[in-house]
């Protein structure tokens, strides 16, 4: 359950990537005309429409990429069966239609039927899809029916599930709608503390790549919060809508990078360029991207209590930033990139404010993570034992004509077992999700020798390699070695 839940936060990031597209063009859009939302300029006008496009249909975005996401050769039929699970669902449900199944006026219809076009219908298309693509995808037909073998044959059956589905859906989706709302009212309605609290769990559950669920009832439309959709399309209160992203600019701006900073003075002298190397490299991606994973593994299993510490300053930074309503959104994660284009939006309040906020987080980071590593002495990046020195494995050298990812991927793969050992080779925002036979056969230490952040061990055959940005080319390199 673990595994496949895992699985569904990493699926999740898929659809997720696509809404920088949308930051990027309604960001330009009200930079150019912050006033009139595109009525005053033209070309204003069409960058937020073309943003608002992608807004619009973020629930067809999650049932695409779960569906892909989910399954196991990523294959295109596996997108068009989620979109077509979706669509039955939510043409089935529609309103209007609602009315006429149940044989009553559209205006008894229970409003929990005019919100079914949401993420979470996304979400169940989108898995109900990948299941039986992974089931049904190698079926073979009688003749007569061959051409719907196969591939084929999993958009059809999506389409006959998601009727049952329909059907179960028009009885319970009510009350699972209205257990989703009270549940958002419970925490929006502890105003800054439920924000507060949403930041602690939030990081808190980064370790076990299930903060994608967490995520979604506060930024999406699943629980009536839908806290991005709304501070990017303008439809909230100012000073209120977006208390749930505007507090994690100062930790992933400012707080994480001190941290990094801390970590790097309390190293050992001869293992201070090896530290560099990888806290500046994190240091510098939570800054600009607010992509935080290649730092946070650099300590969260070396020092739990300090990551216990920062998901308490995360919690503490979003429950002072809603106290004070400075807001700010982001549609990917909170760096500077989003930060700058957020804070011309209508909704963006007193933005500035969190930089200053950000300032005063990096110096409580800075001196409690020092003062903590020193007293405790916590073993972070460059204070590891001096016995792992002396074990450490030197990677080999790179072949003539190979990448610094083809090395990379070629000494991770060997660490691993390679072709005796490997059975299955996937990758998130950061991470290579592998699947082996023997973890015994796994020589963590050759693969840290890479100067990958970390190494997770997940299960009984499951380890992830923590990688960062550029995961996507070490996956690549990695899936090729299997290949060959």
């Amino acid at each position: 359950m673990m595994k496949y839940l895992q699985n569904l936060g990493k699926s999740l990031m898929l659809p997720v990537a696509v809404l920088p597209a949308a930051a990027i063009l309604m960001g330009i859009g009200y930079a150019i005309d912050s006033d009139g939302w595109g009525s005053g300029n033209a070309i204003a006008a069409f960058l937020i429409s073309a943003g608002s496009a992608i807004l619009d249909f973020i629930p067809i975005l999650f049932a695409v990429g779960v569906a892909i996401g989910m399954t196991k050769a990523k294959d295109g039929p596996a997108a068009l069966s989620g979109l077509v699970g979706y669509l039955v669902v939510t043409t089935v449900l529609a309103t209007d239609n609602v009315a006429n199944l149940l044989q009553i006026e559209v205006e008894n219809v229970n409003i929990a039927f005019g919100a079914v076009e949401n993420v979470f219908i996304g979400i169940i298309s989108g898995l109900i899809a990948a299941a039986l693509y992974n089931r049904f995808s190698h079926v073979k037909l009688p003749d007569a029916l061959a051409f719907f073998s196969g591939k084929r044959l999993v958009p059809i059956l999506t389409a006959a599930t998601m009727l049952i589905v329909s059907l179960i859906l028009l009885f319970i989706w009510p009350i699972v709608y209205s257990g989703l709302v009270s549940f958002g009212e419970a925490i929006s309605g502890l105003g800054a503390l439920g924000a507060g609290l949403y930041g602690f769990f939030n990081r808190i559950l980064i370790p076990t790549g299930l903060h994608h669920a967490l995520n979604n009832v506060f930024w999406f439309d699943v629980a009536g919060i839908n806290d991005i959709g709304n501070f990017w399309s303008g439809e909230g209160t100012k000073g209120v809508t977006g208390m749930y992203q505007a507090g994690f600019f100062p930790i992933m701006m400012f707080g994480l990078p001190a941290a990094a900073l801390a970590m790097f003075h309390t190293a050992k002298t001869k293992r201070k360029k090896q530290a560099a190397s990888l806290l500046m490299a994190g240091a510098l991606a939570a800054f600009l991207t607010g992509v935080t994973e290649p730092l946070e593994f650099a300590f969260m299993f070396l020092a739990p209590a300090l990551y216990v510490v920062h998901a308490l300053l995360t919690g503490i930074s979003l429950f002072i930033a809603a106290s004070f309503g400075w807001t700010a959104g982001f549609s990917f994660s909170a760096g500077l990139i989003d930060f700058i284009l957020s804070s011309q939006l209508p909704l963006a309040n007193n933005p500035w404010m969190l930089i200053v906020l950000g300032l005063v987080m990096a110096a409580i980071y800075y001196f409690l993570f020092r003062f903590l590593i020193v007293k405790f002495n916590f073993k972070t990046p460059g204070r590891e034992d001096e016995d792992s020195d002396d074990e450490v494995v030197d990677s080999e050298p790179a072949p003539s004509g190979k990448d610094k990812y083809a090395v990379m991927a070629s000494t991770i793969y060997d660490a691993l077992g390679g072709d005796e050992n490997v059975t299955s080779v996937d990758n998130c925002a950061t991470r290579l999700r592998l699947e082996v036979k023997d973890m015994n056969a796994v020589d963590q230490k050759k693969i840290k020798s890479t100067g990958v952040p970390g190494v997770n061990v997940v299960g009984k055959h499951s380890i992830q390699v923590i990688v960062g940005t550029q995961v996507q080319a070490v996956a690549d390199e990695v899936s090729r070695l299997r290949k060959e």
